[in-house]
């Protein structure tokens, strides 16, 4: 079986254009199939204030009302997408960017909470695989946006992580499927102000350990939320750390496992 690697980054490596440029360029040495997700919270929340806009975010998740969706496609979809694909054209990868409604590739539903009302926020109830590796197979090298679509003509502001599990889910029918999430610490940290604190392995026995003992909160805790789900899915192998991995194997970093 065909392998292919999905990578995430975070909002620190995008709004840092050094961290930026290297991870780049250690993503576009990777040989075979390759798929990047992005998000680029940060990047909105600040053209959001230059206009006038109050962001809220809730547990971590974006309120997108009206005028704060067209502020995420324009930064996600828009800026950011396009600025990731140049650059990694001029690094020789044949480079694409997608929206979930490109080629219907990622369908979402407004989301449908009993007491918050996340506005225009998705969730992914579907993925174009046969699109998506017919993509793969030309030589293309897919990079998605944080923005689904619901088939109705609705766009849909949808989490990076959860575009990048359930893609890794649905290519995980297919291909040999190994998850990356990529940000600007070496992985998960028993020690949230210890950078060298990293827990190399992690499965989900210990994993409800260390949230018992508020080791792991907040942020990380969707995260590997979503880590454990890919995995249940089909989905082979999931890396957490710094991008220096990428090229490096040695590195320290998080491996998940069931």
């Amino acid at each position: 079986m065909n392998k292919v690697k999905v990578i995430k980054i975070g909002g620190n490596i995008i709004d840092n254009p050094t961290e930026l440029e290297q991870f780049l360029t250690d993503f576009s040495k990777i040989e075979g199939y390759k798929v990047l997700v992005h998000g680029g919270g940060k990047s909105a929340t600040k053209m959001a204030q230059s206009i006038g806009l109050v962001p809220q975010m809730i547990e971590g998740r974006r309120i997108t009302d009206a005028p704060m969706l067209d502020v995420v496609v324009m930064i996600y979809a828009g800026q950011i997408n396009k600025d990731i694909v140049a650059q990694l054209q001029a690094k020789n990868n044949n480079a694409m960017g997608f929206s979930g409604a490109d080629g219907n590739l990622i369908q979402s539903i407004k989301r449908n909470h009993p007491t918050i009302d996340y506005g225009f926020v998705g969730d992914v109830k579907k993925v174009n695989t046969a699109l998506l590796k017919t993509l793969l197979e030309a030589g293309i090298v897919p990079v998605f946006c944080a923005i689904t679509h619901d088939k109705n003509g609705q766009l849909l502001n949808t989490n990076a992580d959860t575009i990048a599990s359930e893609l890794s889910i649905a290519l995980s029918e297919v291909f040999d499927v190994t998850l990356t999430y990529c940000f600007e610490k070496q992985g998960v940290l028993q020690d949230s102000e210890d950078d060298s604190s990293v827990i190399t392995a992690i499965n989900e026995e210990l994993y409800n350990k260390l949230k018992t003992k508020k080791v792991i909160h907040s942020g990380m805790i969707p995260k590997l939320d979503n880590c454990f789900n890919s995995l249940s899915r089909g989905v082979q192998k999931i890396k957490i750390g710094h991008h220096k991995m990428l090229q490096n194997p040695d590195v320290l970093h998080t491996t998940i496992t069931l």
